[in-house]
């Protein structure tokens, strides 16, 4: 029924370590980079709110771009892995650039931060969308892709934890190491080239190690207008667009308001016992740790009770732990870090499950119309992860302002009473969305069988 070729444990691995490498970045700039961008470089909260807005709408706007070209691309590595290994160095580079801190005017850091992140996030579409399409074409076994799909998901948490835990140590230690006054600016450059070398490496791995093996059943160039029509009248992909943007703007508010979380309201200066991690470096670590939980548990979960059951009852989870948060109080710090576990175990599953279920997507699309659009439907998935950090990381800029934000000061109550919110009612909107929209998604595992049946005799047709 399915393609027999085992795919081997170090493909696997070299799978996942693309997705290492993009996380580190990921989650330096989803929890780190507003507060970078306020309280290092000295930019207004709402301006960096509405650049982030600007950039990323351009950039998600550019991920079915890079789909449509990496589907027509012909070459002896494949459609989608050259572009691995042409955008490796590039992406390492960017990334030291977007931390770097030049001595600017006002209008010159703002226009610095637009050209330097703009370019690192259209980089991020070139190495991503490819990076995210061989997942399609590595095999055809939906089993299979689930288990590659945890792959990915426990080395990109994998890498996140990475760049948690020794961000701010390497900021610290870069800091003070070149002279006796300490660079915090300086300090972060220098600690980000260390991530930017670790990624490079990585992402020249997945490209060695990874094969490309499944073939569409017509090899004839398609016509672009055919492919995003065929896109606009698939409803399972554009129920799946909107549930992953809703989880992604409920990830992207927890992620940009936590570190102001603890800094103002809950005062992470404190140190913890173990191993003098702050609290909020205790807190980003158990969150990712929690991710990793989730997706070892989300394979055999959904090959029990299907993939849409899995994710509705995760992100219905995750809306009444968030909804929780809400109501404990700064000093509660093993509850806060309890509820963190079970909210990130819940979000931690669903993105296995939704690259798995693009995967999905694209056999039905072809399916239908003879045609294979891996690229192109993947790119909707980078570009739904990319709108919905869109729209959280501006909206958390934006809310910080609203609420009277200032960097570097003792907050109001009324700015306390925001970053609580930030943390538990606002995000679980998102998953309350997403809930909805996932619902009527219509690909059981029943129509999945039925669907690689057809395909398989279609192929050996």
């Amino acid at each position: 029924m399915y393609n027999n070729t085992t795919v081997s444990f170090r493909e696997k691995v070299g799978y996942g370590l693309g997705d290492a490498a993009s996380s580190m970045f990921w989650k330096l700039f989803g929890m780190y980079l507003l507060f970078f961008y306020t309280d290092i470089f000295g930019l207004n909260a709402a301006v960096v709110g509405t650049m982030f807005l600007i950039t990323r709408i351009w950039d998600s706007l550019i991920d079915p771009l890079v789909g449509i070209m990496a589907d027509r691309t012909k070459s002896r590595f494949g459609k989608f892995r050259p572009y691995i290994l042409w955008t490796a160095i590039p992406f390492g580079v960017l990334g030291i650039l977007t931390f770097f801190t030049p001595d600017f005017s006002s209008t010159g850091k703002i226009i610095y931060a637009y050209v330097t992140y703009g370019a690192m996030m259209m980089i991020y579409s070139l190495i991503n969308v490819p990076y995210a399409s061989l997942l399609g074409v590595i095999s055809n076994d939906p089993k299979t892709r689930t288990e590659l799909s945890s792959y990915r998901m426990i080395f990109a948490f994998g890498g996140s934890i990475l760049a948690l835990l020794l961000i701010e140590p390497l900021v610290g230690y870069f800091s003070h190491h070149s002279s006796s006054l300490p660079d915090i600016r300086s300090g972060w450059t220098a600690a980000v080239c260390i991530f930017a070398v670790i990624a490079i490496l990585f992402f020249l791995c997945t490209f060695s190690w990874t094969r490309e093996r499944v073939k569409p059943i017509r090899e004839e160039k398609n016509s672009l207008k055919e492919d995003f029509k065929d896109l606009l009248h698939n409803k399972p992909w554009w129920i799946l667009l909107a549930s992953g943007i809703c989880a992604l703007i409920f990830n992207s508010i927890r992620d940009g308001g936590a570190i102001y979380y603890f800094k103002y309201y809950v005062s992470s200066d404190t140190t913890t016992t173990v191993g003098q991690l702050s609290l909020t470096t205790l807190y980003f670590v158990l969150g990712q740790a929690a991710n990793i939980l989730g997706i070892l548990l989300v394979t055999p979960i959904s090959n029990r009770i299907g993939k849409k059951n899995t994710y509705l009852y995760a992100m219905v989870l995750a809306t009444v732990f968030s909804i929780v948060f809400y109501f404990v109080g700064k000093g509660d710090i093993i509850l806060i870090m309890t509820l963190q576990i079970l909210i990130s175990m819940c979000a931690g599953s669903i993105f296995p499950l939704l690259w798995s279920m693009y995967a999905d997507i694209a056999d039905y699309s072809e399916l239908r119309t003879g045609r294979r659009a891996t690229g192109l439907i993947f790119s909707s998935s980078s570009m739904s992860q990319k709108f919905g950090w869109t729209l959280g990381g501006a909206v958390t800029g934006w809310l910080l302002a609203a609420f009277g934000f200032q960097a570097n000061v003792e907050q109001s109550p009324e700015v306390l009473t925001g970053l609580r919110l930030m943390l538990s009612i606002l995000p679980a909107v998102g998953t309350l969305l997403s809930v909805g929209f996932i619902f009527f998604y219509p690909l059981n595992e029943d129509k999945l069988e039925h669907i690689e049946q057809q395909l398989t005799e279609q192929r050996k047709g």
